[in-house]
This record gives C-alpha cells, sequence and structure tokens, in this order.
C-alpha cells in the first residue's frame, strides 16, 4: 500500500476542521428537569444539526414518568424547536429521533437499571453504538452514590471490551464542603477511573473563556505587563438580575458562594493566573491551573475581607420584584447568602500582592459575567489640566457574558487646546467580529465527553483545593450571624463597597 504523501496545506485544513464523534450513545438521568429541557436536549439536536454526531447516535432518558418512547421523543422535540441555537431541519430530525428511548423508573430501582442495560444493549445492535454509552447525571448531588452504584451492578458502568468505552458526566455542586467532595470523589471513583469522568462547568465551554487563553499566549503584547509589577488588582464577577423564583428548594443551605464561588469563579481565577502550558492537551493546562489552585488562600480577617448578602424587595426592570424571603420555600430565618464576595491571593511570584477580588449575586443591576485586570495608575501625570478623577486606572476587560468580548479601557486626549486627559474605550465584540456563530457551552462540552477529549473539565484534585480555598469564609460566615441585606436592582451591601475601600479600591459598575 502506498503511503499518502504529506500535504502541508491539507494537513492544516483537516486540522481546523470539527471532530466528529465516533459511534455512541447518551443516557440523560434527571430528563424531565430545566437543565435538560432547555440545554442538553437543544445541544444535542444542535450537534446533529452541525454533522457533529454520527448517524447512528442514540438518547435515551431515563425518569419516574409514565412515558413511551414516542412520548419522551415529543418532549425532546419541543424543547428542541423552543431552545435550539440552529435551525430545526425534518431530515436531521427524523434521523436522530429513530435513537430515542425511555426507561421509567426511579433510582433504587434495580428492575429498571436491568431493562437500561438491555434497552443499552439493543441500541448497540440497532443503532450501531459499539458499547460507547456516557451516562449524564443531571440530579440532585445527593443521589450521586444510589446511581453510581447501580450502574456498576448492572454492568452499564464496565465496557464489554477494550474498544468500548463508558463515561459519566456530573454537574455540580460537587459536594458541599471539603469532606464531602472527598466522599463523592471516592464514590465515583469505585466505579469510574479518573479519566472517565467529566464534572461539568459550563462557564469553560463558553467562547470567551478560551478566548482568555487565546488572548494571553497567542499575544505577545499582553505578557510583559500580566504580573504584579503591572497589575494592581483582579475582578471576576459573575451577576444576575433574576431572584430565585422556584429554586429556593434547590438554593437554601446552598448559597452563592457554594453555587457559583467554588466552580465557576475559582475556575476563572485559574485561568487567568496561570502560567503558560508546555501545550494545549488536557494534562498540561490541568497541571498549570492546579499550581494556581495550590498557591491561593483567602485573605484574613474574613470579617473584612469577605462580604455576603440577601437581596430584599425593589424595583427592578420597571417591576416592583420580592424580597429572598418573601419568595416560596425559604425558611423566615434563613442565613443562606444570595451574594457573596471574598478576596484572594494567589502567592506566586508572579501574582504576590495582587489582589483577587471574587463576587457573585442575584437581584444584581444587571446580568454580566466578567474578568477585568486592573492595572496601577502611571506613577507622575504631567497634564495640568486632567485629575485623578478624571482619568482612571487602564483595565483590559474580558466579557464572558452576554454580549462577549474583550474591551480595553485607557487614557485619550479631549479634543481642544488643553491638555485634557480622559478615560476612552476600545471595544472587540465576537458578534461583530465573526460571522461564524459560537456554540453554546453545552454543545462544545457534550461534544467533548463523546470524543473523550477532557481539557475543560476538572479533576478530584481541581475540585477538592477549590473546597480548601473557600472552606475557611464559609466556617466564619456559619459561626458569624446573618448576611446584610441589599435592595433587589443594586449591586449587593455596603459591606461590599467597605471591604475594597479599605484597600483604596471601588467596584468596577459592568
Amino acid at each position: 500500500m502506498t503511503q499518502r504523501a504529506k500535504n502541508p496545506l491539507r494537513d492544516e485544513r483537516d486540522k481546523r476542521l470539527p471532530r466528529i464523534a465516533g459511534p455512541c450513545g447518551l443516557v440523560i438521568f434527571g430528563v424531565t428537569g430545566d437543565l435538560s429541557r432547555k440545554k442538553l436536549m437543544p445541544a444535542i439536536y444542535d450537534l446533529a444539526n452541525r454533522g457533529l454526531l454520527p448517524p447512528g447516535f442514540s438518547l435515551v432518558g431515563f425518569a419516574r414518568r409514565d412515558w413511551a418512547d414516542q412520548d419522551f421523543g415529543q418532549v425532546v422535540y419541543e424543547a428542541v424547536k423552543q431552545h435550539a441555537r440552529t435551525p430545526f431541519r425534518e431530515a436531521v430530525w427524523d434521523r436522530l429521533s429513530e435513537g430515542f428511548r425511555f426507561v421509567q423508573g426511579s433510582f433504587d430501582d434495580d428492575e429498571a437499571f436491568d431493562t437500561l442495560a438491555a434497552t443499552v444493549k439493543e441500541l448497540d445492535e440497532l443503532r450501531g453504538t459499539s458499547g460507547n454509552h456516557a451516562f449524564y447525571l443531571s440530579i440532585p448531588p445527593g443521589a450521586f452514590p444510589v446511581v453510581t452504584k447501580q450502574l456498576a451492578r448492572s454492568g452499564l458502568a464496565n465496557p464489554t471490551s477494550a474498544d468500548e468505552w463508558r463515561r459519566v458526566v456530573i454537574e455540580k455542586p460537587f459536594g458541599h464542603d471539603l469532606t464531602s467532595a472527598r466522599q463523592l470523589n471516592k464514590v465515583v471513583n469505585a466505579v469510574f477511573p479518573e479519566e472517565s469522568v467529566f464534572r461539568i462547568d459550563h462557564y469553560l465551554g463558553k467562547e470567551t473563556v478560551q478566548n482568555l487563553l487565546a488572548l494571553r499566549f497567542a499575544n505577545q503584547l499582553f505578557e510583559p505587563i500580566w504580573n504584579a509589577n503591572y497589575v494592581d488588582h483582579v475582578q471576576i464577577t459573575m451577576a444576575e438580575d433574576i431572584g430565585l423564583g422556584g429554586r429556593a428548594g434547590y438554593y437554601d443551605g446552598i448559597g452563592a458562594a457554594r453555587d457559583v464561588i467554588q466552580n465557576h469563579l475559582l475556575q476563572l481565577l485559574a485561568l487567568t493566573a496561570m502560567e503558560e502550558p508546555g501545550s494545549f492537551r488536557p494534562h498540561a493546562l490541568r497541571t498549570e491551573k492546579i499550581k494556581v489552585l495550590e498557591a491561593t488562600k483567602p485573605v484574613e480577617p474574613y470579617g473584612e475581607t469577605t462580604a455576603r448578602g440577601q437581596y430584599e424587595g425593589g424595583w427592578q426592570g420597571g417591576q416592583k420584584v420580592p424580597g429572598l424571603l418573601q419568595e416560596g420555600g425559604f425558611a423566615k430565618d434563613s442565613s443562606t447568602e444570595t451574594y457573596a464576595a471574598i478576596t484572594l491571593e494567589v502567592n506566586t511570584r508572579r501574582w504576590a500582592g495582587v489582589p483577587f477580588y471574587l463576587r457573585t449575586g442575584k437581584r444584581l443591576g444587571r446580568r454580566v459575567t466578567e474578568i477585568a485586570v486592573v492595572f496601577k495608575r502611571a506613577p507622575h501625570l504631567p497634564f495640568d489640566d486632567t485629575s485623578t478623577e478624571e482619568l482612571g486606572q487602564n483595565a483590559l476587560v474580558v466579557r464572558v457574558q452576554p454580549d462577549e468580548g474583550v474591551t480595553l479601557r485607557f487614557g485619550s486626549k479631549v479634543p481642544g487646546n488643553t491638555m485634557e486627559v480622559r478615560d476612552v474605550s476600545m471595544d472587540f465584540s465576537y458578534g461583530h467580529a465573526f460571522t461564524e456563530a459560537s456554540p453554546e457551552a453545552y454543545e462544545r462540552l457534550i461534544l467533548d465527553v463523546l470524543l473523550g477529549e477532557p481539557s475543560l473539565f476538572p479533576v478530584n484534585k481541581e475540585v477538592e483545593l477549590s473546597w480548601e480555598i473557600l472552606d475557611p469564609v464559609l466556617r466564619h460566615w456559619a459561626s458569624n450571624g446573618k448576611p446584610d441585606s441589599y435592595p433587589a436592582g443594586t449591586w449587593g451591601p455596603d459591606s461590599a463597597d467597605k471591604m475594597l475601600a479599605r484597600d483604596g479600591r471601588h467596584w468596577r459598575r459592568p
């Protein structure tokens, strides 16, 4: 057989082509929930519509509902029509829906899992899924142990040959503290080896988060100033303008810090502060992120370097909205925070002395997630007509959502006869710069699961280090009364402003 001659142009083209998943199927536990309906089902259709799923792909739903396969198919159809990103095409839908199956049962039902095992085996024969199946646990963390044990008992977790794979996908929160996270890791790893465990953090699937890596490591412009010599501080914000609504039962006892800081924001911190990896292979990326998390500590005293709050009723978007304790499902004496802010330090040569301020909250001024790298002021301003009030600090802001892009704030001369300098912004927007539409985060992450590409998924060590960072703050809060209050539509409690004011700084207004 003659070897194909090397063609650099063709090889480069092949690298840019999207990878297509091989024969496989996906089983979703918790298939009746909002996450499945609004994100997972539409993402699966969008992948199929883009030609990234195999022709025989199968989707199995598992829940207590008394549904036939056709009923499940109708639920998926309605979810796709309402929430899919790409246009609906009958030919794509017809081919995809042939692989839909539904299994009724509860998590402790041996017979139901035996039926699921038989269904998966049948799909291997009818759809050619080749024994390759991922199990998506879109369920409360408390159900992880029983489901993983059922997957082991029924044989679903065990490939029958070296050519097959079985993988498990786990949604946050992964534990509620370090001890529970370690216990969950033991339970899951007793059934699935660590390389087969995919812990979903949908923020890591967002285009702009990955663009942060490109911004840092593909451009010589930023590397010389990306350190404590030039950076004054870093602010990482995830703000939501909605309240809890019907999620009170899930949220009470968890709170903003466990829900967002432990996973999303600490992952964003790691990507912002990490050193350049030797390659973008999974092991190299994870190694650098772990180094950052190992060097990260909360700053004491926690009474001055952290803040927490609960939203009260107020006006938002021209409408009057209720406070947290007026919403159903929350105890009147609840100390669960809906706003959390903490100060962290990264004890490395690059970042020593640079505070990282992380904040998240509900019912804030607007929905936005951003990373703001704020630089030190110029040591001298020779402009008589310019004051430090008019000219702020240079800042590089990476907007993760909703208007994905990057903004650079710097000083520029005001037109006229005087030498007056004011802040201006130079803005890059994904929506205007590229004709290609960004895939939804769950599209990218589900495809990575099916491809066995673990770069964007935290491993045991990252999860446990994140809890080590947050646990001391949570213990302090648990023994120091209730959160402060803040009106809906504002940017958090006064204690959060005082937290930065003690350092002579202030929060950015996104």
